[in-house]
């Protein structure tokens, strides 16, 4: 055997061995969302961040993202589909699963969080770490985020005054969003995001409440004719999410790759998934304006009513955790805290 053959025999013997290394390094994780690809979280969040990790580790991770639950289960599940291993991570509102994650419905209460979805969800990773990391131990929490200000999108002409929500049959996301809507004499129908544009065409519903963002995406700027926001700084509501991976998956990982995720977590990656809502809610806010939707603000009178209305809410909604064995009043000060002591490191 010549002595090139054998460099080229011994090379090739490395680079097999080398190969089998790295495939062995490799993992695919497939996470899932409910929503449509072309939404602003998926667009604007989700997608960034997995081709993120993936040039971190070296091309050693790859992540698929599967929307509209395609790898099977419906919206509410997705806690359990992720703690289960039956998809390796994904997109999940507590707030789904009514009752379950009490302490989370404290970000959620009307009033409470700014329409800045960078800045809300900036205080709804301090909350989370202080609060809910047990709740949520069975699986591997990478960030915790709020999405931009709730708006009343609605057939027919806006709602000027509380009068105009009365028998309102409404899509209803979260308990808080219902506990108001019913305050304010509508008929609140807890329906999950993919089943909102069928109940309006189906005349099921009135309207609902549901972001400037989703608006494109769900079609409101066809399904419904006018769309009100409150006035002021605060939202009438907001809704809490978190992008979380199984437990035993991240466990797997070596360590080198656990850092990789890490790197992508936490305050900062939180920050960028509120921020990827309040792109897209310019977005949403502008296609339904360009198709001649009425845009509405109610005026500050009537927003200082709803939000007495909103404060019987709080106020009942701490009796009834107190009554379950939460210092509820503390949640909801912390709540508060949180969302000025972000503002003020701004």
């Amino acid at each position: 055997m010549t002595r090139s053959l054998r460099i080229l025999l011994v090379a090739s013997i490395a680079s097999l061995g080398l190969g089998g290394f790295a495939a062995a390094q490799e993992f695919t994780l497939r996470f899932q969302h409910f929503v449509s690809p072309l939404s602003a979280n998926p667009t604007y969040f989700m997608e960034p961040w997995a081709r993120k990790v993936e040039t971190e580790s070296g091309g050693r991770i790859k992540i698929e993202i599967f929307p509209m639950m395609q790898l099977g289960g419906k919206a509410p599940d997705q806690y359990d589909l992720i703690r289960d291993g039956a998809i390796d991570g994904g997109w999940v509102i507590p707030g789904y699963q009514p009752g379950r994650f009490p302490q989370s419905e404290a970000l959620e209460l009307p009033f409470m969080v700014t329409k800045s979805g960078e800045e809300a969800s900036k205080a709804a990773w301090v909350y989370t770490q202080k609060y809910l990391m047990d709740d949520f131990s069975d699986v591997h929490v990478i960030v915790a985020h709020m999405h931009g200000p709730g708006i009343v999108h609605k057939k027919g002409s806006a709602v000027q005054s509380v009068e105009d929500f009365k028998g309102l049959k409404l899509r209803a996301p979260s308990r808080p969003a219902t506990l108001l809507l019913d305050k304010l004499g509508a008929v609140p129908i807890g329906l999950p995001v993919p089943a909102f544009p069928e109940a309006l065409a189906k005349g099921v519903l009135d309207g609902g409440v549901i972001t400037w963002e989703m608006s494109p995406s769900l079609k409101l700027n066809e399904l419904t004719d006018s769309h009100t926001d409150v006035a002021g700084d605060k939202s009438l509501y907001n809704l809490y999410f978190i992008w979380a991976m199984n437990k035993a998956k991240y466990d797997a990982l070596p360590d080198d790759l656990k850092a990789v995720i890490d790197a992508n977590s936490g305050f900062h990656a939180s920050a960028l998934a509120g921020r990827a809502h309040d792109t897209g809610d310019t977005e949403g806010r502008d296609l339904m304006a360009a198709d001649r939707n009425e845009i509405a603000t109610l005026s500050e009178s009537e927003t200082d009513r709803i939000k007495v209305l909103g404060e019987e809410v709080i106020a009942d909604w701490i009796a009834e955790m107190t009554g379950r064995g939460l210092d509820a009043a503390a949640l909801v000060a912390d709540v508060r805290a949180a969302v000025q002591v972000t503002r003020d490191a701004e």
